[in-house]
């Protein structure tokens, strides 16, 4: 059988529960006619879903045992002739303990296999761009800006990508000599595209003994040799 029994006083209401049935005849004699039926609202406890209705009577605020056991998730019993509400155990929350952030990695100092990648494909644009120059030369044909600003472009574009992977000291430091080696070829290209540009005869051989060729491709040796992954930056003097 539902049980309703209004046995819970909100704010003042126990004192109300206290008056003797004499009491509360004398208060309903004094209401005045013209009142109409109680007001009624309803009871939210925090922490927990649902309401649990409340009734307004003689100035007092009375909540239903049932609606009340319900929203805070007790469980009603009775003992003789009381009704016993249990209410769960509080539970405590901890604060969360941030987790520790983890410890950086170390920096590493040697080449990055990412940043080596680049390097090559730079180096190989260079070699193409010689070798073209080079066949042009020995071949007797022109040297022409055409296909001299196609290597000069390349070049840039993969040095460009060298440097955005450089992450170590050693790729950091390992970008002047690659940039060395583009500048140079770069001082060669223009050397002879002068020489074309005022029709000066080039001889086949001119590069057979010439400081500057010799010194890019000392330049390209020598990186060659320290590039290898996780190993740390040799300085080339070659390239300076």
């Amino acid at each position: 059988m539902r049980t309703r029994l209004l046995a819970v006083l909100v704010g003042v209401a126990t004192a109300g529960m206290a008056q003797s049935s004499g009491q509360q005849s004398s208060h309903s004699a004094g209401q005045s006619p013209s009142q109409g039926p109680p007001a009624s609202t309803s009871l939210a406890v925090t922490g927990h879903a649902g309401q649990a209705p409340v009734i307004q009577r003689n100035g007092h605020s009375y909540v239903e045992v049932e609606g009340l056991a319900r929203v805070t998730g007790g469980t009603l019993g009775f003992q003789g002739s009381r009704i016993v509400l249990t209410l769960p155990a509080a539970v405590v929350q901890r604060p969360m303990q941030q987790a520790a952030a983890p410890a950086p990695p170390p920096e590493e100092k040697g080449f990055t296999r990412e940043f080596l990648r680049a390097g090559v494909e730079q180096m190989s644009v260079i070699r193409e761009w010689r070798s073209a120059l080079e066949n042009a030369i020995r071949t007797n044909n022109p040297v022409e800006e055409s296909w001299i600003s196609y290597y000069r472009r390349a070049a840039t574009d993969k040095m460009a990508m060298a440097t955005a992977t450089a992450t170590t000291e050693s790729d950091r430091k390992a970008i002047g000599l690659l940039q060395s080696e583009m500048s140079m070829i770069g001082q060669l290209s223009d050397r002879f595209l002068a020489l074309r540009s005022n029709l000066t005869y080039v001889d086949p051989t001119s590069l057979d003994n010439d400081p500057l060729d010799q010194k890019i491709l000392a330049c390209a040796q020598g990186m060659a040799a320290i590039a290898v992954p996780g190993g740390m930056f040799e300085d080339v003097s070659a390239c300076h």
